[in-house]
């Protein structure tokens, strides 16, 4: 039975079995992440950012004789962005290739369409069966990153406390955990929006107004998402010269996850990059001390921030890539097949 479901009324059941489903995708295509727990899920998957909207369905097995309600087999999302819808497709492993997903995301990109957007993007992780089943529906790759994991049991924190002290005269390094402070807003949008034409993909925008990153950070927090940030300032300014952000989620909080670090350009040179990555590593190993590893991702093509990750000891993974479609062509193509 395939069914529009809200996860703001779903019961704490449902909840759970879409959990185990997702634990049982990560533990066949993701072995090495850890899995979710059971904290914040419901808010996960409901919060979101002013403007935006997210519509799910799911594949659910038939009732037991008792009228149990039967386990959450397969579940789509699609979250309304912009101009664009960002697809994410969940099916069990005993379930695949049954033709679960392909209907999923028939009933998703039907409703993308008429809701009147042009596009679907999904994020699709390198070396899993994603990437065959998306190219085989006509997505193509539109960008691609790499995703590197940080081991903290293997970091040698005396030569990290020494890089956290390597920024040139003239700066004044901070740590700021749940967000930056209100007076510092503007001059941290700032700093991001120097960027927002260079590295960023589609589908993980950040935000570069004043008040869309307060409602962004307030996102973050109602979804269970521990935000910590380390900034870099120019003291003869003021202005923010570099940032890092890192995300602790309560689904995961064993595995933190590295947002933007940006460095702007003017301040370029002067060891920032790698002395405000440091500086946050050290913060987190005392402000959570269950957290185990912390993974981030980087366009390919920056290979200056890819040499400050592996010099603080990160290990590229794995590829995590962007893909796109027509929404028309997509729904066309679909219908045709059935």
């Amino acid at each position: 039975m395939v069914r529009e479901w809200d996860p703001r009324t779903a019961s704490s059941a449902e909840i759970a079995s879409l959990l185990d489903t997702l634990n049982a995708v990560l533990a066949v295509d993701l072995p090495q992440d850890p899995p979710w727990r059971e904290s914040s899920v419901r808010e996960y998957l409901t919060e979101v950012m002013p403007g935006e909207r997210r519509i799910a369905w799911v594949a659910q097995a038939e009732s037991a004789a008792d009228g149990t309600p039967g386990p959450i087999l397969a579940q789509v999302h699609v979250l309304l962005l912009g101009s664009i819808g960002v697809l994410e497709v969940l099916v069990h492993p005993d379930h695949r290739r049954r033709g679960l997903g392909r209907d999923l995301v028939l009933r998703a990109s039907r409703r993308v369409y008429q809701e009147g957007f042009e596009s679907i993007g999904v994020e699709v992780v390198g070396d899993t069966p994603a990437v065959g089943f998306y190219e085989s529906l006509g997505f193509s790759r539109e960008y691609v990153e790499t995703r590197s994991v940080l081991d903290l049991a293997g970091v040698d924190w005396t030569e990290l406390a020494e890089m956290s002290t390597g920024v040139g005269a003239g700066y004044h390094v901070q740590f700021h955990p749940g967000g930056p402070p209100d007076e510092l807003i503007e001059a941290y949008a700032r700093a991001k929006a120097e960027i927002r034409d260079v590295e960023d993909g589609e589908l993980r925008p950040s935000s570069y107004d004043p008040q869309r990153l307060r409602d962004s950070l307030d996102c973050l927090h109602r979804r269970g998402m521990k935000p910590y940030i380390v900034l870099a300032l120019h003291e003869k300014s003021g202005e923010v010269a570099g940032l890092t952000e890192v995300v602790v989620p309560a689904q995961h909080p064993t595995r933190a996850d590295q947002y933007d670090t940006i460095v702007v350009q003017d301040h370029r040179g002067y060891g920032i990059d790698r002395a405000i990555k440091a500086r946050m590593l050290l913060e987190l190993r005392s402000a959570e001390p269950h957290l185990t590893e912390v993974q981030t991702w980087n366009a390919q093509a920056n290979e200056a921030m890819l040499k400050v990750n592996a010099e603080l000891g990160y290990r590229p993974d794995r590829e995590w890539c962007e893909y796109s479609v027509d929404v028309a062509e997509l729904v066309h193509r679909l219908d045709a097949t059935r």
